[in-house]
């Protein structure tokens, strides 16, 4: 399969794309990569958080929504820091300081203590999507094609290798403060390294603010609402996939905690599969059937994985949904900034709002519900909501292109003669 570089090596060289554009890119992808780590191993070892800090099933919903609450604050601070000291400097400080307070979240054995963390946590990631994506629509800008999906999907890698670890950890029983703390030793060091080589204004100019301008333009939010609403059920989704698909194993269906944590692994590594193959898919078959079908299958994932008896059953499951929420999210931003050609920024920017709201509605539906009956039954909630795309999927077509009328005929020699 040729990669999005290979497509464009038999073309003229662009010379606006320099050495240091081109490091610039790699040192992003890499900082994508670290935060998918990083995430990865906070929201797989949540069973671990709640039996170190004794923090019980109807509380743990509220520590999980106060994170994405949080993270929206943290969002909208960097954005003004940003215009001040540029998307650069902010990241190479908060990179790090993520790493800090995930050590912190392993280290402490009361709950003011991780409520502490866990909030610097949601401000301090916050921050950092922000930042980052600020960053990414910069150079997308200066390269003058798409090259963001490579950014999330080196996320999603850094959320394989994530889960991979804390099933490592958890076979080895190595506790939360040595695998956090190692961690977070060896992350910070290397967000530290790549944020040197990130790109700053000499290779992006005013290319960050022009983002930021496009995406502060105003655009009328009804043709938008509709993709919203697909926005936000994916991530109830996802949220339900990420804090609960470890806990449902280990307390729903029995499992080891070492396998359990497979279930956010085969989550990611479908979601990389389907990041890697969804274009073509969509190229294929267009947008409506690539949303359909992947609505319904990760309602299907979501079903299999409540009805599984077993734990290989349910991580089976979560792996299914994880290939059917991938082909959702990517073509939202599409599909807004075919809405919107002219201010594709500003349509993303608001579309990327539904992401917070997403996982502020997730947590606390799916714990709650749990908490009221079990885990099979609260599943079923993230499904019915992921089925609600399906009338929506009409919404992703292509604006048609307007007609251009005919030429008219040439006159005949008779035409011409009777003129």
């Amino acid at each position: 399969m040729r990669t999005e570089d290979a497509d464009h090596a038999d073309r003229p060289a662009n010379p606006a794309i320099t050495p240091g554009l081109r490091a610039g890119r790699a040192a992003l992808a890499a900082g994508f990569l670290l935060q998918g780590v990083t995430f990865a191993l906070l929201v797989t070892c949540i069973p671990e958080i709640q039996d170190r800090y004794g923090l019980s099933d109807a509380l743990l919903p509220l520590f999980l929504a106060a994170v994405p609450v949080l993270a929206g604050v943290g969002s909208i601070a960097s954005e003004r820091l940003v215009r001040r000291t540029g998307a650069r400097a902010v990241l190479r400080v908060v990179q790090p300081a993520v790493c800090v307070t995930l050590a912190a979240v392993g280290l402490g054995d009361a709950l003011w203590q991780l409520a502490l963390a866990l909030g610097a946590f949601g401000l301090l990631v916050g921050a950092l999507d922000a930042s980052m994506n600020m960053l990414g629509v910069g150079l997308q800008h200066r390269f003058g094609r798409s090259v963001m999906l490579g950014f999330h999907a080196a996320f999603s890698l850094g959320g394989i290798l994530g889960a991979a670890v804390a099933g490592l950890g958890a076979h080895y029983d190595l506790g939360l403060p040595v695998l956090f703390g190692t961690a977070a030793a060896v992350i910070a060091p290397m967000a530290l390294l790549a944020g040197r080589r990130l790109a700053g204004p000499a290779e992006l100019g005013d290319a960050v603010r022009e983002a930021a301008e496009a995406a502060a333009r105003t655009i009328p939010w009804r043709p938008l609402l509709p993709l919203c609403l697909a926005m936000a059920f994916a991530y109830i989704a996802d949220a339900s996939v990420s804090n609960y698909s470890v806990k449902y194993l280990t307390d729903g269906l029995d499992s080891p905690e070492d396998v359990a944590k497979l279930s956010y692994l085969g989550y990611m590594v479908a979601m990389l599969l389907g990041r890697a193959l969804g274009d073509r898919a969509v190229q294929r078959w267009g947008a409506v059937p690539v949303v359909r079908g992947g609505a319904a299958l990760a309602a299907l994932g979501f079903a299999a994985a409540a009805a599984a008896p077993g734990a290989w059953a349910g991580i089976a499951g979560f792996t299914v949904l994880g290939l059917g929420i991938c082909a959702i999210i990517p073509q939202v931003f599409a599909a807004g900034g075919r809405l919107f050609p002219a201010d594709s920024d500003a349509a993303v920017a608001r579309l990327n709002l539904f992401n917070y709201v997403g996982f502020l509605i997730g947590s606390p539906l799916v714990g709650a519900l749990a908490d009221a009956s079990s885990y099979r039954w609260a599943l079923l909630a993230p499904m019915l909501l992921v089925l609600a795309v399906l009338p929506l999927a009409d919404r992703f077509a292509p604006t048609p292109a307007p007609a251009v009328p005919a030429p008219a005929p040439a006159p005949t020699g008779a035409d011409r003669a009777g003129a």
